[in-house]
């Protein structure tokens, strides 16, 4: 799959705004942004559901827009939202999708695989959010596509079943099916990905292996994580450290509730300050650890951390 200069208007907001991607056959494809940064519409022209204002898309070797039935024979989609009749049962909306392929996989052996054997017979409507997702990367799949589009394949989806299709991406994989991954969990796309593509406003702000972006800034610097029992000020914190000699690294960063960064070289004596630190605050550490930059990290060092609307 390969876009040239991809541009969409709407109005007057840029959705997308000549984006170049390329994706290799047979490879798993990450698309990241914040929300609004264009990344459901540059798959929706992906897969032809909405036309270009400029540029050029190819997919298989297909324009989606003038060639789509051919194009909808060779992939498959997977929409967040599910997009089955609420009243339809699981195993009749399988069968539906199947009909509309040459040569479907086996409905029954397909739903075992995603899980839903013992709910063939329920209806969309009364299905667990998780469960929804699995009957649609189910009907993704039963087509025997090339090439895959995932948008948000795990959301609302349990522990066990999202290693299950982790496990379903990477045998995809293995068996040379392409797929290109839209989702909001960095470890995911640092799990699964062959390359990753950070868009943000329409427009490319980054693109490498996991392993190249989180090298990216940084300099793949060291951190020392640290998870509490009760928030931590940071102020006295920093005050702490540099009272003990430590002024490089003594800025503490919140990554979520309970959970913070320390950038900086990890050696026994700042350990043990940032130990004394939070004993200062009455804080009891959970937990400590030396690790390095995650795709996450990376991600919000390009996007920015104020939410967006």
């Amino acid at each position: 799959m390969e876009t040239r200069g991809l541009t969409r208007i709407f109005g007057d907001v840029r959705a997308v705004d000549h984006l170049d991607l390329r994706v290799e056959p047979g490879t798993v494809f990450a698309l990241l942004g914040p929300n609004g940064a264009g990344k459901t519409t540059t798959i929706e022209m992906c897969e032809g559901f909405t036309e270009p204002t400029s540029g050029r898309v190819r997919v298989l070797g297909l324009d989606p827009v003038l060639d789509a039935d051919a194009v909808r024979r060779k992939i498959g989609v997977m929409l967040q939202g599910g997009g089955a009749y609420p009243g339809i049962r699981v195993r009749e909306m399988l069968e539906l999708t199947a009909s509309y392929s040459a040569h479907p996989l086996d409905p029954d052996w397909l739903l075992q695989l995603v899980g839903l054997t013992r709910h063939s017979r329920t209806s969309y409507r009364r299905l667990s959010g998780g469960q929804q997702q699995r009957l649609s990367l189910a009907c993704a799949l039963v087509g025997r596509p090339e090439l895959v589009f995932l948008d948000e394949p795990t959301a609302g989806m349990d522990t066990q079943s999202r290693l299950a299709v982790w496990e379903l991406v990477n045998s995809l994989r293995r068996d040379g099916v392409t797929v290109v991954l839209t989702t909001h969990l960095m470890d995911e796309a640092e799990a699964l990905a062959d390359r990753v593509v950070i868009i943000d406003r329409g427009v490319k702000v980054a693109e490498g292996s996991p392993a190249e972006l989180t090298a990216l800034t940084g300099g793949g610097a060291a951190q020392i994580r640290v998870d509490t029992s009760a928030q931590l000020d940071p102020i006295l914190f920093r005050a702490s450290l540099m009272s003990s000699g430590h002024e490089e690294g003594a800025t503490l960063t919140a990554t979520r509730p309970l959970s913070y960064r320390i950038q900086a070289r990890p050696t026994p004596d700042l350990v043990a300050a940032i130990a004394s630190a939070a004993a200062e605050q009455s804080v009891l550490i959970r937990g400590l650890g030396i690790d390095h930059r995650s795709l996450e990290d990376v991600f919000l060092d390009i996007t920015g951390r104020e939410m967006r609307s």
